[in-house]
């Protein structure tokens, strides 16, 4: 699996060939979590910072422009809506 890239890390890097493996898997787990899935974590993470959902919701919909596929954008509505259907 993505053994050009493990070569690539592992030449690149000071990590052994089982850890640019890890390191792959981990950023591909993290890349694969689904929008809604993404959102939900970041507002839980955004609420336990101390911010209220106006700002929280701003900023979901700031960070998903940044995502590595980025999803349709969604207005602030649709994101409630997936945080609390």
């Amino acid at each position: 699996m993505h053994e050009e890239l493990v070569d690539h890390l592992t030449r690149s890097t000071q990590l052994h060939r089982g850890e640019a493996l890890r390191v792959i898997q981990d950023v591909l787990a993290y890349f694969d979590e689904t929008t809604e899935a993404f959102v939900r974590r970041r507002h839980r993470e955004l609420q336990g910072q101390g911010l209220v959902n106006t700002e929280i919701f701003e900023r979901i919909a700031a960070d998903l422009r940044y995502r590595a596929v980025a999803p349709p954008e969604l207005t602030l509505r649709q994101l409630r809506r997936v945080v609390y259907g």
